[in-house]
């Protein structure tokens, strides 16, 4: 058995113990709002827009941490006891959630998979015998931001029936600020005149396919390990073929070797948000816009 596999049945071992040694709670806090559970930064915000002023929200994955490589602590997991909701990301990213959920022995807890109903991106080789088959990064894409945020409002209307309404309304403003942006980009995508970005890691696959853009990168779509020098080799040729003049980073996925890379190619370097952790104190809208202008701009050199 694997080093995290061992970690995570010692977990929910402990967390078991510490289940059946308390009394039930209410999903609810002092001030009567939902006791909300989400994994990582990104879900934070969706749910935050959708349960507005009657939810209260905790992260599990704390902020600088890779989601991709998060093995969960009993602590980590404690919440989900007394929680009325749980947002998972699902295609495959929080493989512990299951377990978690059925060690935590709350009956009344409303778990989600935001990805639900989502038309996946397939992964191939080594990367989908080691990580599983599915890219995970729905929250990157407009699109994709929009089924779950609808997702989520059905979990907060079923674990919360009289504010129904509210959350229908409030995920209604939400998506329609996301498909603003969607109206706002597209065309500019569209008359750009390159259709290919050099990434940190493969996390903008959804977001490419909403705009019909190609993405390459430098760690694949786990952040799984530096490119070889073939693969580096490889992904030179890639970026002189397509021009692109601009290579994005991210904090955790190789920023030193994009930044090699750019070298190599006499490119700059530009910052990219994956939305994994809080980033420079902007919301999800603030980051995605950043994100948009950025990629449209490299499109246009």
């Amino acid at each position: 058995m694997k080093r995290g596999k061992l970690a995570l049945c010692a977990a929910l071992i402990a967390l078991t113990l510490t289940a059946c040694g308390k009394t039930a709670r209410t999903p609810s806090d002092q001030a009567g709002k939902l006791k909300v559970s989400v994994s990582f930064n990104a879900l934070k915000e969706i749910a935050s827009a959708v349960g507005g002023e009657y939810a209260d929200i905790a992260t599990i994955i704390p902020d600088g941490t890779e989601p991709h490589e998060f093995e969960p602590k009993a602590q980590d997991m404690a919440a989900l006891s007394h929680a009325a909701i749980f947002v998972y990301n699902g295609f495959g990213l929080e493989k512990w959630a299951p377990q978690a959920i059925e060690v935590a022995g709350n009956k009344a807890l409303v778990a989600v998979d935001a990805s639900e109903g989502a038309e996946p991106i397939a992964l191939e080789g080594e990367e989908a015998i080691e990580h599983g088959n599915t890219d995970p990064h729905l929250w990157l894409s407009l699109k994709g931001a929009e089924i779950e945020t609808r997702n989520v409002a059905k979990a907060f209307a079923k674990a919360d029936p009289a504010h129904a309404a509210a959350y229908g309304k409030n995920a209604d403003a939400f998506v329609a600020k996301l498909e603003g942006l969607y109206a706002e980009y597209a065309p500019k995508m569209k008359a750009a005149p390159s259709r290919a970005i050099v990434t940190g890691h493969a996390a903008f696959g959804y977001l490419c396919r909403d705009f019909g853009l190609e993405q390459n990168s430098v760690e694949d779509a786990f952040a799984s390990g530096e490119p070889t020098p073939q693969q580096l080799a490889r992904l030179v040729e890639f970026a002189k073929a397509k021009k692109v003049k601009t290579i994005f980073a991210e904090e955790m996925a190789s920023p030193a070797v994009s930044k090699t890379l750019a070298s190599e190619l006499g490119a700059k370097v530009e910052t990219i948000y994956t939305m994994e952790g809080a980033e420079d104190g902007k919301s999800y809208l603030d980051r995605m816009r950043h994100n948009l202008d950025a990629i449209c701009a490299s499109l246009n050199e």
